[in-house]
């Protein structure tokens, strides 16, 4: 794959896009209010990144990240991301929210536990809040603690996280979702 490509695809929740390098894929964004919009998200992020064919590795995963938002339980951690310039932290974080699987959730402090550093919730937050390629790594799947959804920054925030855990069966009516601790 020489250079890097982005090229915009269908969702059961909207337009996406995807922007990859000879490595894997290094963004997905999830729909803003437009196409357009969409794109210049991913243009700005990716600014290198130009309109092309996906290859096949990356026409796998847009086909996997299609399915899991129409509702069918796909594992994704076994596309391969190119993290080039990705703090060590944001590596570790998104590491374990990978492992979360479709229907799960855990809250913020359960990652930060799992780091060895149970203070550093905010971090893991702060760290979700700049994921490159949410879905892939599934940081919709991190929650606030005692069941609140907490924080999104795709298009439509918090309402997005929820529609995503929904389509996957992670959100329910109880106030604890499963994997909170």
């Amino acid at each position: 794959m020489p250079g890097d490509g982005l090229a915009l695809f269908e969702t059961a929740i909207g337009g996406c896009g995807i922007a990859w390098g000879p490595a894997g894929i290094i963004g997905l964004q999830l729909p803003e209010a437009t196409p357009a919009a969409t794109r210049a998200r991913l243009e700005r992020a990716f600014p290198e990144a130009r309109d092309a064919t996906p290859p096949a590795a990356v026409g796998e995963a847009i086909a996997a990240v299609v399915a899991l938002l129409a509702g069918t339980p796909r594992d994704l951690a076994g596309i391969a991301l190119d993290l080039r310039g990705t703090p060590a932290f944001h590596r570790d974080v998104y590491a374990i929210t990978r492992t979360i699987p479709p229907g799960e959730t855990l809250t913020y402090g359960a990652v930060a536990r799992r780091l060895g550093d149970a203070g550093a919730a905010r971090a893991v937050g702060r760290a979700l809040g700049r994921n490159p390629v949410a879905i892939i790594i599934p940081c919709h799947r991190v929650v606030a603690a005692g069941g609140a959804i907490g924080g999104f920054s795709a298009g439509g925030g918090a309402a997005t996280k929820r529609r995503i855990l929904t389509i996957e069966g992670a959100d329910r009516d109880e106030p604890m979702l499963p994997g909170i601790l």
